[in-house]
């Protein structure tokens, strides 16, 4: 691996301030999906593993939270500073075993690093309240305190943003921390400890354990030390490990499956809308949960859309991430390939259109567009999460609604128009927890990433993202005029 700085390669987990290998033996390898190159293996760990970084995390807690909130932004300010300092080599890792093109992975990193900034900056306006009160021998605070220590498990479709913005309002608000990362995508986040530890982060703070998913999960989820757990991937995991949670009532936050619709409405701009799919739609191969699965198309306008759009993917370039001018990389498996083959052979055997794309090479899925799309097929109800857009058509504002709602799934939607009223009512109307109006990209670390229905709860970004860490202790004081 092509690195400047070789020592942000680790295969070794990080507990308690210290690199650690594994009490079993055994190794996970990490591929690479453009070539299926081994890159290198790290650490299968298992339950007594992992207690012991919940242990080293209950241990560092006290003295993390008492530190003033002032030093805990330095230190945070400081991780930014190197995440940046070495954009470059992360992205390289990133690119390596995740697949992402170059200049997207470059991206990442510092979409990641813009969670690591935020929250150092909010780390020191974590206020309190002062309330009235009827009585005059008595003072009503309310304080705002650690929820304590935190663990989650994080996706291996953005293995450095997906922790950064978990870890980062933690460490803020004076949480100590220990993750899961993906089993597919480890080095991204062994490379975030390391660089967490030469900013000055304190041992115990954070910790990175890679290894048995079932066994590390069920200490994360079911030892009472652990206060907060958060997960990002599918619906159906989320519930399960929301269940093991429940014994030791737990704060959860889950960011879960998606089923964006994006709405062309007659009145768009047509080309800003075609834009905005392919930037929506196609990143990262499709592998997005706020990625669109559904295109409704307004019938004076579905013929021209789908002609452009088409003409939009078919200058997409597939590859090696390392390749020049490579747009999208491979699918992260061979199983993500087969559900998009059955995906798209399930619409085409029902009358559905390839204008473009349609087929695979490796893990490597040519962007494809289907039109004549309908509700009756398999993509209008299952997240795609790869190169596949299909496009329906609708006839009016309240037709388009309906379909977009008619999901479980409530995290992400994305519509476009030039009419402000109707702009107003559908924004309103969308069952989603964010909605992009004449854009293709919403996330941004100041605003609260997450969804709502089946998709999840809690939000991350913002400063709504700090107070998922964070308790509300009230104070009555009273015989003040003793």
């Amino acid at each position: 691996m092509r690195l400047n700085d070789s020592n942000l390669l680790k295969n070794l987990c990080y507990i308690n301030g210290t690199w650690h290998n594994e009490d079993n033996g055994k190794r996970i390898p990490v591929i690479n999906p453009a070539n299926g190159n081994l890159l290198a293996d790290v650490p299968d760990m298992g339950k007594a593993e992992t207690k012991a970084a919940v242990t080293s995390a209950q241990t560092a807690l006290p003295a993390w939270s008492a530190l003033p909130a002032s030093e805990r932004s330095r230190l945070l300010k400081r991780w930014f500073e190197l995440v940046m300092q070495h954009q470059e080599d992360l992205a390289h890792i990133l690119t390596y075993e995740q697949g992402k093109p170059l200049a997207e992975a470059r991206g990442e990193i510092a979409y990641g690093a813009s969670y690591i900034e935020w929250f150092a900056e909010e780390a020191k306006r974590i206020y309190g309240e002062t309330l009235p009160s009827s009585n005059s021998d008595q003072r009503l605070t309310v304080l705002r305190q650690p929820v304590g220590v935190c663990a989650a498990i994080t996706p291996w479709n953005f293995p450095n943003a997906m922790i950064t913005r978990k870890v980062a309002p933690a460490l803020a608000a004076g949480c100590t921390f220990i993750l899961r990362p993906a089993s597919k995508t480890p080095l991204s986040a062994l490379a975030l400890a390391e660089l967490a530890d030469r900013a000055g982060v304190p041992p115990g703070v954070f910790n990175v354990i890679t290894g048995n998913a079932a066994e590390i999960g069920s200490v994360l989820t079911g030892d009472q030390r652990i206060r907060k757990f958060s997960f990002t991937g599918s619906t159906e995991t989320g519930k399960k490990l929301m269940a093991q949670c429940s014994a030791t009532v737990k704060r959860v936050s889950l960011e879960l499956g998606g089923n964006a619709p994006f709405i062309v409405f007659d009145d768009a701009d047509l080309d800003a809308a075609v834009a905005g799919a392919v930037a929506s739609k196609f990143r990262n191969a499709g592998q997005t949960c706020v990625c669109t699965n559904r295109f409704y198309v307004q019938a004076d306008v579905y013929e021209a859309f789908i002609e452009k759009l088409t003409r939009a993917v078919q200058q997409l370039k597939v590859g090696n991430g390392w390749d020049e001018g490579v747009t999208i990389g491979p699918v992260i498996d061979r199983q993500s390939i087969e559900k998009i083959r059955q995906l798209l052979d399930n619409a085409v055997g029902q009358g559905a259109d390839i204008t473009c794309g349609g087929f695979s090479d490796g893990l490597f899925f040519q962007p494809t567009v289907i039109s004549g799309a309908t509700q009756t097929m398999a993509v209008a109800h299952e997240e795609i999460f790869g190169p596949l857009a299909p496009v329906f058509r609708f006839t009016d504002e309240a037709e388009a609604v309906k379909l977009a709602n008619d999901t479980e799934y409530g995290l992400a939607a994305y519509f476009y128009s030039r009419d402000i009223g109707r702009i107003t009512r559908v924004s309103e109307a969308l069952e989603y927890g964010m909605v992009g109006v004449n854009t293709g990209l919403i996330s941004n670390a100041a605003a609260p990433f997450g969804g709502i229905k089946q998709s999840g709860f809690g939000r991350e970004g913002s400063r709504h993202g700090l107070d998922e860490y964070l308790e509300m202790k009230y104070i009555a004081l009273a015989g003040v005029n003793s």
